[in-house]
Parts: C-alpha cells; structure tokens; sequence
C-alpha cells in the first residue's frame, strides 16, 4: 500500500523521468541522422527550407479547427489557444512514446479531465474521430496523387497496388469501427473484452494487480462514448467541415516534404510523396520506435523508388524532412507538455453549447 501511496505522490515525477529518457533514446536513435543533417544543411536552399515552418502552422490551425468543430457538435465550446496548444502537446506525445497514437487518446483525455461538461468518453471520442477523419480524408489526397502520377507517366503496377492497399485498410479500419461502435451493446462487449484481455496481461507481469483497469468504470466510459457517437451522427451533416480541416491537414504535411525537396533543388513528382508518405505513415503507427524512426526513412525511400525517384535523391531529403520537422515542432510541444504537467496550469475548459 505504501508503494502505491508513493506512486501517487510522485507520479509527476516519474513521468517527467520517463519523458526525459524517452527524449535522450529519441536523440540517441536519430545521432547518424542528425550527423548527415548537419552535412546536408550547406547543400540547401535554407530559405526554402524555413517555409516548413508556416506550413506547419497551418498544419496546427488545421487540426485545431478540426477539434473546435468536432467539440461544437457534442455540445462544447472550446477556446482556440487552448487547443491548438493541446495539438501541440499531443503531437509530443504520441512521438516521444510510440504507441499507434493511444498514448494520445489517454493524454488528451487527462487534458480535459477538468472540465465537468467532458467526460472520459467524450474526449476519447473527439480524439478517435480526429484520426479516422484524418485517414478518410487522405483517400482523396491519394485519388489525386495517383492522378498526379499518371499525367507525368509514373503510374505503374506496384504503385495501384500500394494505393489499392492503403485505400481498402482505410475501409475496413472504418467500417468496424462504424460497426462495433453503433451498438451500445456491441461497443460494451467488444471493449469490455479488450479491458479483461489488458489485465489479464498486465496480471502475468505484475501478479498482485488482478484488475488494474476497472471493467464498471471502463462500461461506464464505452456507453458514454457510444452515447456521444449518436451524437455526431444525428449531426452528420456538420461534419463536413471537420472532414476538410482534415484534408488541409493532410495536405500540408505532403507539403512540407514536397518543401524540402525544393530547397535541395528537386523537383518531383508530388504524386510520388502522398504514396510514400501513406504508406510510411501506415507503417509508423506499429513502430516500436520513437516516431517510426527506421521504418518510416526505409518505406519513404523504397515507395519513391518505385515512382522513379531515386534514393540517392529521396533518401537525404527524407532524414532532412524529418529531422527539421521534429526540431521545429518538439520544443514548443515538450514546453506545453511540461508545463501542463508541472506548473499547475489549468485543465482546458468549455462552455456548453445549446443543440
């Protein structure tokens, strides 16, 4: 009893330990790409390069638009600092801590633990939408890419195949979520099963701890993220615009790659880049590496590859890609992550909104 007394006591610090040796294992991983970063940097155009950074900015409106618009369907009203700098920390996060983006959920979940109007369930859902609108969202970014492709020529059987991949893995990922979640009975069964089959694991690792996750309070929060659910379907109609904040999310990460190949002087097929980078991305999500670290520069070069890029082109300008990117965007998203975390700042707060 008195280690888990201590537990709660110093849980901050514990976490802010652990994020810290995430961080060094993050830099250790990426030391050889730095290094070749560091090279590459006087073979750039570094103005060119710095349009990263609005892009990025646009890259964060967007997805805190998405949010605001998504919240204003279930009834709340969030403020736009609030969120934005929220995107900021979850994008921290889920990099630091690889996990296919549920230690994302659990963190914008804490996030919004204060407010008495956002339930656990609710903040789940926001969350979960986010990332299935996302992914729907990229089917039409991947229509117009394959267009791209044929228009210049690079059309070829390994590239349909790859997009007919993703495109069907985006289908089906939706359609069982559609399904298991428009069911308060099936939503209950299904995650109810998933809550025994987590303690059971945790139980083999730690043998005294026989329900960690609490299956009532775990029902509790499937019924009112099914009830949310319900919302958003009466409402689907509003939708739409949280679909192209989406798009324009999208997007403007293809473009911040494409950026990258336009300070190295490349010109490329951008038909080429929203394969690549959807099939990366895919790939990142299982990763056990902090940001996909490997697998992500590994499938980038070889799908450009098969679109007739090269590696001795496509390869430097991936790590620079993602080298850049996460030195832009991980300073300020650690600085709101520990602030929220340590200084006692308040939770984010809504106001209600009358359906």
């Amino acid at each position: 009893m008195s280690d888990q007394s201590a537990l709660r006591r110093n849980w901050k610090v514990i976490l802010n330990v652990v994020t810290i040796l995430a961080l060094v294992i993050l830099v250790y991983v990426i030391r050889d790409q730095l290094a070749t970063t560091i090279e590459d940097l006087t073979k750039v155009n570094a103005w060119a390069l710095l349009l990263i950074v609005p892009i990025e900015a646009l890259n964060y409106h967007a997805q805190t638009r998405m949010y605001q618009n998504l919240f204003q369907i279930v009834g709340n009203k969030l403020r736009y600092r609030d969120l934005y700098e929220a995107s900021l920390e979850l994008n921290f996060v889920n990099h630091v801590f690889p996990s296919g983006g549920l230690t994302g959920i659990s963190y914008f979940g804490v996030r919004l633990s204060g407010d008495a109007d956002i339930s656990g369930g609710k903040a789940t859902l926001i969350q979960v939408m986010k990332l299935a609108m996302t992914f729907l969202s990229f089917e039409l970014l991947m229509i117009i890419g394959l267009i791209s492709l044929a228009v210049g020529g690079r059309v070829n059987d390994l590239t349909i195949l790859v997009a007919g991949i993703l495109s069907t893995l985006i289908i089906v990922m939706t359609v069982v979520f559609v399904y298991v979640v428009g069911s308060k009975e099936r939503i209950n069964s299904f995650f109810t099963a998933v809550t025994k089959g987590l303690n059971w694991l945790i139980h083999l690792i730690f043998r005294h701890n026989k329900e960690t996750i609490n299956i009532s309070n775990a029902k509790s929060v499937f019924t009112d993220f099914h009830d949310n659910y319900q919302t958003l379907v009466n409402h689907r109609k509003d939708l739409k615009a949280p679909f192209w904040y989406a798009f324009l999310a999208n997007v403007t990460e293809v473009l911040a790659i494409y950026v990258v190949y336009l300070a190295f002087g490349k010109f490329v097929n951008i038909g080429a880049i929203i394969i690549a980078y959807g099939v990366a991305n895919f790939a990142g999500l299982v990763s056990v590496l902090p940001g996909g670290i490997g697998i992500y520069e590994a499938l980038m070069t070889a799908v450009l590859a098969a679109t007739g890029i090269p590696p001795s082109v496509s390869l430097p300008v991936t790590i620079m890609y993602r080298v850049v990117n996460t030195t832009i965007q991980l300073p300020p998203g650690y600085y709101f992550y520990h602030r929220a975390l340590n200084s006692g700042h308040a939770p984010i707060r809504s106001t209600k909104v009358e359906k």
